[in-house]
């Protein structure tokens, strides 16, 4: 089976939901990472409490304050984590942070649609070009040929809901600004995917799933665990090659429609 062998990684919106149980499960990894900078926006809040508890347990999580929205936050976090790595290079960067709103069609509105636009899709662009010196580093450092996760690889959680093709769970929830930043998020990863060829730096688009998240409980009752999720993803991730550079996967690594 493969297995992830990344020296750091770098998951933003890490204080709840799915970005706190990867944090969760990469430290209980025997061969888990040196580094794994947790991000969120407010990490003294109350939010970030679980967050926290689980830092001061293990070595090697740092906690770093990142509002993707953003830009001089994200300079600073860069800036941080080049400082932490100390020479070597950012293996993997899961852009994760995401916001939902289920304004149905009718009475979308401007505000809304600019706002979710700039989380899930203007975040994860800033993010992956802030850290690009980073990944390009982890890339050309590493002996091996061809693209993974383990090597150097942007990961942006993306949707179902996203799918031109699909438009999963339209009858519970439209969510049309919500929808319109995955479609966008997709192309962005196919847009990376084509950018950073040369560098050897994989990009995926990733559905975790309909997830028992407060952002997935939202749209109904979903059915899948945080930490089923989670432990599916990274088993899928060290699955990823060259191969599947720009694919639109689950959870369990099934190739979606866009």
């Amino acid at each position: 089976m493969a297995v992830l062998n990344a020296h750091s990684v770098l998951v933003t919106g890490s204080n709840r939901g799915i970005g706190l149980e990867l944090v969760r499960q990469l430290v209980e990894k025997s061969n888990r990472p040196e580094w794994i900078f947790a991000t969120c926006r407010d990490p003294d809040g109350p939010h970030a409490q679980d967050l926290k508890n689980l830092a001061a347990k293990h070595q090697g999580v740092e906690i770093i304050t990142l509002d993707t929205c953003d830009p001089s936050s994200i300079q600073a976090a860069a800036a941080r984590v080049t400082e932490r790595l100390k020479g070597a290079g950012l293996n993997l960067l899961i852009n994760n942070a995401g916001i939902l709103k289920l304004n149905p069609l009718e009475s979308e509105n401007p505000e809304d649609m600019s706002e979710v636009y700039r989380t899930n899709v203007i975040g994860p662009m800033m993010m992956s070009q802030a850290f690009l010196p980073l990944l390009r580093k982890a890339s050309q450092q590493c002996p091996q040929k061809g693209m993974s996760c383990s090597k150097a690889a942007i990961v942006n959680v993306s949707s179902l809901g996203g799918s031109i093709t699909d438009a999963f769970l339209w009858n519970k929830a439209e969510g049309i600004c919500y929808r319109c930043s995955k479609a966008a998020l997709n192309m962005l990863t196919r847009c990376q995917s084509l950018g950073f060829a040369k560098d050897e730096i994989l990009c995926i688009a990733l559905h975790p799933g309909w997830v028992q998240t407060d952002m997935g409980k939202q749209t109904g009752q979903p059915v899948l665990t945080v930490d089923g999720s989670v432990q599916d993803i990274l088993k899928t991730l060290p699955r990823l090659s060259e191969k599947d550079n720009s694919a639109f996967v689950d959870w369990e690594g099934k190739v979606l429609p866009w």
